[in-house]
C-alpha cells in the first residue's frame, strides 16, 4: 500500500526541517510536531500511513507513545508504519521493545534524507 501521508515527532529542528524538506520533495504529505503529547493527540487524531518518532522527546517519550498507539490491548493505529528515529543508546531490552511495536528502528547518526526515504519504500512493499 503506497505511504502518502506521513507524521513527523521530532523536537530537534535541524533535523526535523530535514526529513520534512527531503519527504515533501519525495512527493510525501508531511505534518511536523515537535513534543510528544502534541505527537499523540496528532497521531491517534488523524490517520496517517506512517510516522517518524524520536525517541528523546519533551513532555512524553517516544517509547510512551509507541506503548500508548500499539502497546495495549489493541494496536490504535493497525493501518500506520511507525518508524523509530534515535541517537540515544538503548539499553538491549528497551530496544528490542520498541522493534516489536515498531516496523524499522534507525540510528538518526546513520540516516540521511536519502536512506530513509529508501526504508519508507521498502515499507510500501509490506
Amino acid at each position: 500500500m503506497p505511504i502518502k501521508t506521513i507524521l513527523c515527532i521530532e523536537d530537534d529542528r535541524f533535523i526535523g526541517e530535514m526529513y520534512v524538506r527531503s519527504l515533501k520533495k519525495a512527493g510525501y504529505e508531511v505534518d511536523w510536531v515537535v513534543d510528544g503529547n502534541d505527537g499523540l493527540i496528532t497521531a491517534r487524531n488523524k490517520q496517517y500511513d506512517a510516522i517518524l518518532l524520536d525517541v528523546m522527546l519533551p513532555e512524553r517519550r517516544g517509547t510512551e507513545i509507541l506503548d500508548a498507539l500499539r502497546g495495549g490491548k489493541e494496536d490504535l493505529i493497525p493501518k500506520t508504519h511507525v518508524i523509530v528515529l534515535t541517537n540515544f543508546q538503548q539499553d538491549d531490552e528497551s530496544r528490542i521493545a520498541m522493534q516489536k511495536h515498531a516496523d524499522a528502528y534507525l540510528i538518526k547518526a546513520e540516516i540521511t534524507p536519502k536512506k530513509l526515504i529508501s526504508v519508507i519504500e521498502k515499507l510500501e512493499d509490506k
